[in-house]
């Protein structure tokens, strides 16, 4: 049996205002092509490059957070290659002063992952390529913008280990408010390294998958690699080093390129940024201002009384946290409760509806709202699960309860007559739940369908217990 051995390159798009070596917008996603440029970001002759300290800052907070080495001294350099949507002609990187080296992140089975270096860069523009024609056009809006690069130790022996890593870089990042690190936007970008041994040996022959934009693209990219690979050495081949790309249509991967050599990039400082000190006080500073982080949340979660299961998600989805943090200041008196709310109904209706949380009107005190509804008996679970789409744009649950009269029924007299009615049109039921008293709760829905949902289940359950003698 075949062991896997990954490795990954994950590029964040950094959330800043401007781009990292000029005052152009950095995030100009859905603007007009080239609209968002200047001398500096399209590398005009005589245009200097300025540092962006926010994103210096910014990416500082996300080394730290990934337990990263920081140094006294960082500094940039010029990695030069030819990229067609790239203005420069190189890139402004960093190369034996990163911004962190030497990090890890635990896994939820306790498999520590190496990170082996954080360094910021700029991006390159985008190709643009019109159907049908025989050319392609160049978009720089993005070209310049801020990136930081992350790169793994060979450690990950499993695609889903390689997709929960994903999904704990996204969240850490996104709580920093490092990135939006949204794959649909470009926005967090993945390249894998894989090869396959039998456990012990040496490492294999490694292939590069590249340009990854979803984790579920990362998790079966490699599930196919992995098989790939095995069938090859198994039938007696060999594995030959090359650059892949992944077919989300098919499925499977494609060669783009072979014979790969370490390339030469003729790295050396760049001489129009100095190098930057690195002080104690400036690092203290940024660990005082960084937010809680999903690892402590989870921690918090547990302690509040919510299932392990339920606190994994909700800790490393930034949205839900914060959601589940404000509900939280208006309702304390059960956590698992919301944590239901908030990974069943309405994560199903976000779902359902094909938007994130953000882009609905639901509010923290609404749900709160909507929950001591149900802790008082005022509305029973399902009159509340029927409201919910109206919440999600944002109604106001007491005043929709007011005034269609939703209110559950709990007087005992009106609960009997309802009873009686149900008992005496379904007979052959009747007789079946006397012989069978767990069959009760086909009555149980006949009553509740005769009092549209309002009246109080318990109190059913419990009056049509007695009336039967079960």
């Amino acid at each position: 049996m075949y062991e896997p051995v990954i490795g990954l390159e994950i590029h964040l798009a950094m959330k800043t205002k401007s781009k990292m070596f000029c005052a152009c917008p950095a995030d100009s996603f859905g603007q007009e092509a080239n609209s968002s440029t200047c001398p500096v970001c399209l590398g005009l002759p005589g245009s200097l490059p300025t540092i962006n300290y926010e994103a210096i800052e910014k990416a500082l907070m996300f080394s730290l957070a990934l337990n990263c080495q920081v140094p006294d001294i960082t500094q940039f350099h010029r990695k030069n290659y030819y990229y067609p949507d790239s203005p420069y002609n190189y890139q402004i990187s960093q190369f034996d002063k990163p911004v962190g080296e030497h990090g890890f992140i635990d896994l939820s089975n306790g498999r520590k992952i190496g990170i082996t270096r954080c360094h910021v860069e700029n991006d390159a523009g985008r190709s643009v390529h019109p159907a049908y024609a025989n050319y392609s056009l160049v978009d720089l809006n993005r070209a310049g913008a801020p990136l930081i690069e992350m790169v793994t130790e060979p450690d990950l022996r499993d695609p889903e280990d390689a997709r929960e890593f994903l999904q704990k870089v996204r969240a850490i990042a996104q709580a920093l408010g490092v990135s939006d690190a949204n794959p649909e936007e470009g926005k967090m970008r993945a390249d894998v390294n894989v090869s396959v041994r039998l456990p012990g040996e040496p490492f294999g022959t490694k292939v590069e998958v590249k340009n990854l934009n979803s984790f579920k693209s990362v998790q079966r990219s490699l599930e196919h690699e992995i098989k790939r690979q095995s069938r090859i050495l198994e039938d007696g081949g060999s594995i030959k080093q090359a650059t892949l790309g992944w077919d989300e249509g098919g499925q499977k991967t494609y060669l783009m390129r072979t014979k790969e050599e370490a390339a030469d990039y003729r790295y050396f400082p760049e001489p129009d940024l100095p190098p930057m000190q690195i002080g104690q006080n400036w690092l203290e500073a940024i660990k005082a201002k960084t937010p809680e982080l999903p690892d402590l949340k989870l921690a918090r979660y547990l302690a509040a009384g919510i299932r392990e299961y339920d606190a994994q998600i909700l800790a490393f989805d930034h949205q839900l946290a914060s959601f589940l943090d404000e509900v939280l200041k208006h309702y304390s008196e059960d956590a698992q409760a919301v944590a239901n709310w908030l990974n069943g109904d309405i994560t199903g209706y976000l779902n359902a509806e094909a938007k994130p949380l953000q882009t609905t009107s639901l509010s923290p005190e609404a749900l709160a709202k909507l929950l001591k509804l149900i802790d008082t008996n005022t509305i029973s679970g399902k009159i509340a699960k029927d409201i919910l789409p109206e919440l999600m744009q944002g109604a106001d649950p007491e005043k929709l309860i007011a005034e269609r009269g939703l209110s559950q029924v709990t007087d005992s007299s009106e609960i009997e007559a309802l009873i009686e009615s149900v008992l005496a049109e379904n007979p052959e039921l009747v007789e079946r739940v006397k012989a069978n008293p767990k069959a009760i709760n086909a009555l149980l829905g006949q009553v509740m369908k005769a009092s549209k949902g309002k009246a109080n289940p318990e109190i059913v359950r419990s009056a049509l217990s007695k009336k039967l003698a079960i």
